[in-house]
């Protein structure tokens, strides 16, 4: 069944030459070959503001590139997220998304929280995480903390499920065979819409 994705390229250097960049460009290809609607948001294109306040978060406008955000994650059936491990969490650029993107009336109810405030029910997620660390150190060392509280905190709080995840891990040292591997995962994932 086809489906409509949405790929969130999270790695906030513009240089094309950044492998989260390599790995979004492959989910959203095989996506496409694969049959399914894919579009890409590449948030270092982005402008991002930082929230300050509650108030903000409530009450205040999102910006253009925020509201197109919205409109192509309320078109979505399944949302991709990449993005590098930078000092053991999400880099400050996509949480500043994730804070202008999902608010009250769009990923959350507005008002008084209740139990189940999610609005963006139905739809799946993947997150993909980089890192220079082997993955099986933050998975079991660290407890995958950041990634944890993205999926419980951010993803499941608006609804989402199931969220399914990939850490790439020593990603400086891994080599070009393995890298490729990995892009070519990330195509079958695109392709099969998962």
């Amino acid at each position: 069944m086809a489906r409509n994705i949405l790929v969130i390229d999270g790695h906030p250097d513009p240089n094309g030459e950044r492998y989260c960049h390599a790995l979004a460009q492959a989910y959203v290809e095989g996506a496409r070959a694969g049959g399914h609607t894919a579009n890409l948001i590449t948030l270092a294109e982005c402008d991002v503001a930082f929230l300050r306040s509650q108030g903000e978060w409530r009450e205040a406008e999102p910006g253009p590139d925020i509201r197109k955000a919205q409109e192509a994650i309320g078109a979505a059936d399944h949302l991709v997220i990449v993005y590098p491990l930078w000092l053991g969490s999400m880099p400050a650029l996509v949480k500043a998304f994730f804070e202008q993107a999902f608010r009250p009336g769009f990923a959350v109810t507005r008002g008084e929280m209740s139990l189940n405030p999610g609005l963006l029910g139905g739809r799946s997620a993947r997150v993909v995480v980089t890192m220079g660390m082997p993955a099986l150190v933050y998975r079991w060392f660290f407890f995958a903390h950041s990634l944890k509280s993205l999926e419980r905190n951010i993803l499941k709080f608006a609804g989402l499920g199931p969220i399914r995840e990939t850490l790439i891990g020593g990603v400086e040292s891994i080599g070009d065979g393995k890298r490729k591997a990995w892009l070519e995962t990330l195509r079958r994932f695109g392709r099969e819409g998962r």
